[in-house]
């Protein structure tokens, strides 16, 4: 298979701290890989290494088939690197700043000009390409962000935390333009806070904790390692809760759990234990339905399981000061 990105036992460490402890990657050409981990995992430092920001202490790694130590140079030249926060140039105008990123970038002035107004169209900043970038709202900037790590037309992107502090309907655009980017061939590695934003954009997810991959896979194989779909029946009155439950277990071989308040009863959904079976024996059981829902395990049920617990706030710091 064609990686565009492969990773064997990287390692990086500040003083006592090991912030990346062995991480294996393997990212097929043309797709997006998703990165998840509690904040001070080594997501950053992780990507920073494979962007030839840092210098690995131990492991290897290639991107677009060059080593991230040996052919540093000609890793730069194929990849592009959007952070955490939007490096535009607040005093320029939109157009302004892809123009000169392009000319860093050598590709002349006309050429430059040329693919600044290709990107400007294809992320939906003409109109807007005169106006000075701090005037931008945040979903804008983000787009104008993203538009000028692709000026260069890189094989691969990294994306480190893309959305963060973007509203919903800022984030989902994003999502768009960056599905359109890998139907063009763009191979993108993501790190990111949001779930659901792994769970939309995302071929393959790794989840990294500690410094090391603890898990990998599609975000759906990765929901059915932690759990199966369950049936959740809610009920009007607490009595009722018993009722069900009782039914449940009298008419299909699996087990129900009900809920403190008595209203809401849970059914695992394996083997016979199929939602048309549940749903006759509720017929039977002649009880007052409010809500019968299906739920499938999410990619926060992934993060807690394999984590052991929600990100939390205080780790922020452990993150930022081991990037």
């Amino acid at each position: 298979m064609d990686y565009a990105i492969h990773a064997e036992g990287l390692r990086k460490r500040y003083g006592d701290t090991e912030a990346v402890a062995g991480v294996d990657l393997a990212v097929p050409a043309g797709t997006i890989m998703g990165v998840l981990g509690p904040n001070g995992a080594g997501k950053t430092t992780t990507v920073r290494m494979l962007a030839t920001l840092l210098r690995p202490d131990a492991g290897r790694a290639t991107v677009a088939g060059y080593d991230v130590v040996t052919q540093a140079k000609e890793v730069r030249g194929k990849i592009g690197l959007t952070g955490q926060y939007a490096a535009v140039d607040q005093k320029l105008t939109g157009r302004e700043n892809l123009h000169l990123i392009g000319v860093l970038h050598r590709l002349g002035r006309r050429g430059a000009g040329a693919r600044a107004e290709e990107l400007l169209a294809r992320f939906d900043l003409t109109e807007a390409a005169d106006r000075l970038s701090g005037t931008y709202s945040g979903g804008m900037r983000r787009r104008l962000d993203l538009a000028a790590s692709l000026l260069a037309d890189p094989a691969v992107l990294f994306l480190d935390e893309p959305t963060t502090g973007l509203d919903p309907v800022s984030r989902l655009d994003l999502w768009a333009m960056i599905r359109a980017e890998v139907d063009r061939g763009l191979t993108v590695l993501l790190t990111t806070q949001y779930l659901e934003e792994a769970d939309q954009l995302a071929d393959r997810v790794a989840v990294v904790d500690k410094g090391v991959v603890i898990a990998d896979g599609t975000p759906q194989e990765l929901k059915r390692k932690v759990g199966h779909d369950r049936l959740d029946v809610t009920v009007a009155h607490a009595a009722d809760g018993l009722v069900v439950a009782d039914a449940f277990t009298r008419a299909i071989s699996s087990t129900s759990s009900v809920s403190p308040d008595g209203l809401t009863v849970s059914l695992t959904l394996t083997g016979d234990s199929t939602v048309s079976a549940a749903v006759s024996a509720l017929h039977g059981a002649g009880v007052d339905l409010v809500d019968l829902a299906v739920r499938r395990p999410t990619l926060d049920d992934v993060f807690i399981a394999l984590t052991g617990a929600p990100r939390g706030v205080d780790e922020v710091s452990r993150e930022k000061s081991t990037a």
